[in-house]
């Protein structure tokens, strides 16, 4: 007992010098609560173009399976900051909103190599150990894990929730093939009566019974869905060019979680993203998380946002767009922005457009935009 204790002393000390919050153990068992849960949230279609969720479930409920030789998970948290955005007027300034994780260097590669380094700091004091770490890679259940591991609870939002530090954190996991001592006291559930997250969701992507709704969830619609958002839903995206942080901005445990520091890099000009080419959005994003969305999808969710502004000013970039991108999907919704803001030059575009375009979809989202003007 007393090796282990000092094993989990070791480990969380080099947690503690990679930056990393908190830290918790727990033994390895076959999640059997989520999996009746998990497959019926699979067969009824709701990870929508996730299809790697679907891929080698078992995996996720036992991670064993993964490597026969793991007993223990090491389970961290990696705060990140959740600065302000502007106080400006989104609308007229033509600005769109990012989430405050997509800040900076992704996130994979920064967790991952401090995690790594836990890792090794384990290998170290005990040699011969197994110890692999995951950052938001591989079939891991996350946050189960870090829940098994009682450094928080799983909340309303369907986050993690911490009493000291909100959800602002990412995840990392470290499994190992030692029998670590795992935490004992469970960290008990804090959301109360509180609804907030699920009441101020825009698109209703959070349902009582700490369930979400992935295709109808902003983050999933801007970043992981690829092809053409739902009409009804564009304007419940707002400001939302990818991600979106509002079920984290109003729960209560992320009341102390702000800066205070204004940020002007979580609200980017729209007309400047919608002019990226090839090489400007691969130089801008290779280095960050934003890249994910992949410049179709990128630009794809601009136009919307532009068309959610109603603003005048939006339509010559708008227009271009239309008049002049290679990509189909990011055409077809800049056809639809232009009918949300409507007015003669708006026409005047989108019949221009009509004549030269030969796109199905970015025909018929022409059409309707006419209407609509």
């Amino acid at each position: 007992m007393g090796f282990l204790v000092d094993l989990n002393r070791i480990i969380a000390d080099a947690a503690g010098r990679q930056g990393f919050a908190s830290v918790g153990f727990a033994r390895l068992r076959r999640l059997e609560e989520r999996e009746e849960s998990y497959r019926r949230w699979l067969a009824e279609g709701r990870p929508g173009t996730m299809a790697y969720l679907a891929r080698e479930p078992e995996r996720r409920f036992d991670p064993r399976m993964l490597d026969p030789a793991f007993r223990s998970v090491v389970s961290l948290t990696y705060p990140y900051a959740a600065p302000v955005a502007p106080r400006i007027d989104w609308r007229a300034e033509l600005r769109g909103r990012i989430a405050a994780y997509a800040l900076g260097r992704d996130y994979h590669d920064e967790v991952t190599r401090r995690a790594r380094n836990v890792a090794d700091a384990l290998t170290v004091a005990s040699p011969g150990a197994i110890a692999r770490a995951y950052v938001d890679t591989g079939p891991v259940f996350e946050r189960e894990w870090a829940a098994e591991a009682r450094i928080g609870w799983i909340g309303r939002n369907t986050m993690l929730l911490n009493r000291e530090r909100g959800s602002y954190f990412f995840l990392a996991e470290i499994f190992t093939s030692l029998e670590l001592e795992p935490n004992a006291e469970p960290y008990g559930e804090f959301c109360g009566t509180c609804r907030r997250c699920i009441d101020q969701c825009p698109t209703g992507a959070l349902a009582d019974g700490f369930l979400m709704e992935p295709r109808v969830c902003i983050s999933y619609l801007t970043i992981e869905h690829r092809g053409a958002i739902a009409r009804e839903l564009r304007p419940k995206l707002g400001e939302w060019i990818f991600g979106c942080d509002i079920c984290q901005e109003v729960c209560p445990w992320n009341g102390d979680a702000s800066t205070g520091d204004a940020n002007p890099d979580l609200m980017p000009s729209l007309p400047d993203l919608l002019a990226l080419d090839d090489a400007a959005f691969s130089r801008r994003f290779t280095k960050s998380a934003i890249k994910r969305a992949k410049r179709r999808g990128l630009l794809r969710n601009v136009a919307i946002v532009l068309g959610n502004t109603k603003n005048p000013a939006a339509i010559p970039p708008l227009a271009r767009a239309l008049a002049e991108e290679s990509e189909a999907l990011v055409r077809s919704h800049a056809a639809w922005a232009l009918g949300n803001i409507g007015g003669a030059s708006a026409r005047r575009a989108l019949e221009s457009a009509r004549r030269r375009n030969s796109d199905p979809g970015t025909i018929c989202e022409i059409s309707d935009a006419l209407e609509r003007c």
